[in-house]
């Protein structure tokens, strides 16, 4: 058993922090990365990371989450498993099919990694319920499929200084935005207005790339992973075209007139 040499102790436990030898083996990879190491591993197992979404974003950022060894997992959703949602939810199988997905996903990440805590909400996420569903994690991943939800968790996380990390995707063309809230920061607000009017876009109406959605979760993780580690700071946008495998990197600014932060 591997104490931390700066004394730390978890906030989701009493008890010091600590990688038990059975941690040590499952996260021997991450151990050897100078990126990582034992301090790196020990921030993840103390972190604590909501994912509001748990379709074709969220699939592959819950798996990558969970066998990374982020401590405590959240993830929240309202919806079913479908026939239609395998083609790119990859956390779902066949035998899922009619299950609440956040009850599929809770046995899917508690197979693979056994070692830290999901807490599965069946729920959809609104203004009177944030509170009580989100808390207070490190990081929130928007891995939803609507506009009200995204601007809703812009609100809540801008508001109460949390890391933000938004996901979307649809035809052949994704995009992932990270939020550093900690600090003064542009929102999704400042680079998407908000218009009442706009009409839905989902891939219910225009279709989408399944291995698409994998590579941006696995981004909204990935960003997740370095953020709490003190990888990545800011505020940025990548937007990724998947037919030319081509990824373009924006920094963001505040809009002075934006409703949300300006």
């Amino acid at each position: 058993m591997v104490e931390s040499s700066t004394g730390a102790r978890s906030s989701l436990n009493d008890e010091p922090l600590v990688l038990t030898e059975k941690e040590q083996i499952r996260y021997s990879r991450h151990l050897l990365l100078s990126e990582v190491g034992l301090e790196g591993q020990l921030a993840l197992k103390n972190a604590h990371v909501c994912v509001v979404g748990c379709g074709g974003l969220g699939s592959p950022a819950l798996l990558y989450l969970a066998a990374a060894g982020i401590g405590k997992l959240t993830f929240i959703d309202n919806d079913e498993v479908d026939l239609s949602n395998l083609q790119r939810q990859i956390l779902y199988k066949v035998n899922h099919l009619g299950q609440e997905k956040t009850k599929a996903a809770s046995k899917v990440l508690a197979s693979l990694n056994n070692q830290i805590d999901v807490q599965p909400i069946n729920a959809r996420i609104d203004a009177d319920n944030m509170m009580q569903h989100i808390g207070f994690p490190d990081v929130v991943l928007d891995c939803s499929d609507n506009y009200q939800t995204r601007y809703l968790l812009n609100r809540f996380c801008s508001k109460h200084h949390i890391i933000l990390i938004s996901g979307a995707a649809i035809g052949t063309q994704g995009q992932v935005m990270h939020f550093d809230f900690r600090r003064p920061s542009a929102c999704y607000a400042c680079v998407f207005p908000q218009n009442d009017h706009d009409a839905p876009l989902n891939c219910d109406n225009f279709g989408v790339l399944g291995p698409l959605l994998g590579m941006i979760g696995s981004m909204q993780a990935l960003l997740a992973v370095n953020m709490l580690l003190g990888h990545v700071s800011g505020s940025g946008m990548r937007q990724v075209e998947a037919m030319g495998l081509s990824v373009r990197e924006f920094q963001l600014h505040v809009d002075p007139e934006c409703h949300n932060c300006g």
